[in-house]
């Protein structure tokens, strides 16, 4: 399918525009179990804007127009609390070109927390939190305040979470093999446990081994690095 990567981009993007739309008016009762049922689906979604960007930083989103690509990537990169896209494509290129070394800005030997720190750090500048602070107090004028906190803040932080853990600490800390040029490891073969956890990302050691490929093919690569070691 060659629209393949638009069409998944624009489902990505329109189910986190309308259930956030939905869920800014939804009455929070925090004894609903429905109220973190839907901020664990905005998390959810989140993640699914950020890894359109990334995958757009690979080309892979629109790769039958650059404009478009490059539009889809933009839009995402903002709409993920103000990042920058360029500069989100400078460094993920470094952290590929210099995995786990002191030239990959994404690494950190150290522990999970000091790690995650770096990581924020490393992204989050003085103008995404003014921008954020200014469209939190403009979206307060209109919408509660507690479904702002609840279903647009709380799921980005989440989220934040959600992609360092899955995408890069678990797949980079530790001792690598020698032999593993790309010194990336990757979950346990499970396609569904894979999704929810970061849209199959924790396949990691084939996101690096095959960098081209977007995020709904890891699962197709997996299974094919698991039969090469069943046949060895």
């Amino acid at each position: 399918m060659k629209y393949k990567g638009l069409f998944f981009a624009i489902c990505i993007i329109s189910l986190w525009g309308i259930s956030l739309a939905y869920l800014l008016n939804y009455p929070i009762d925090f004894y609903n179990p429905l109220v973190y049922v839907f901020m664990l689906l905005q998390m959810q979604l989140y993640t699914g804007v950020f890894i359109t960007a990334h995958d757009a930083i690979h080309g892979v989103v629109a790769p039958h127009n650059k404009k478009l690509n490059y539009a889809i990537g933009f839009l995402c990169a903002t709409l993920f609390a103000y990042n920058n896209y360029e500069k989100l494509s400078k460094k993920h290129h470094l952290h590929h070109k210099n995995v786990v070394s002191d030239e990959d800005p994404d690494y950190y030997d150290g522990n999970f927390f000091r790690w995650y720190l770096k990581f924020a750090l490393e992204y989050v500048t003085f103008w995404q939190i003014l921008l954020m602070a200014i469209t939190y107090n403009l979206l307060k004028l209109v919408f509660p305040m507690e479904n702002l906190i609840v279903f647009w803040e709380v799921p980005a932080i989440l989220s934040t979470l959600q992609l360092f853990y899955f995408g890069t600490y678990l797949p980079h800390r530790g001792e690598h093999e020698a032999n593993d040029i790309y010194k990336s490891r990757s979950q346990k073969l499970n396609h569904f446990m894979a999704f929810i956890s970061c849209y199959f990302f924790g396949y990691h050691h084939e996101h690096h081994a095959y960098p081209y490929l977007p995020w709904w093919k890891l699962a197709e690569a997996k299974e094919k690095e698991e039969l090469k070691v069943l046949k060895n």
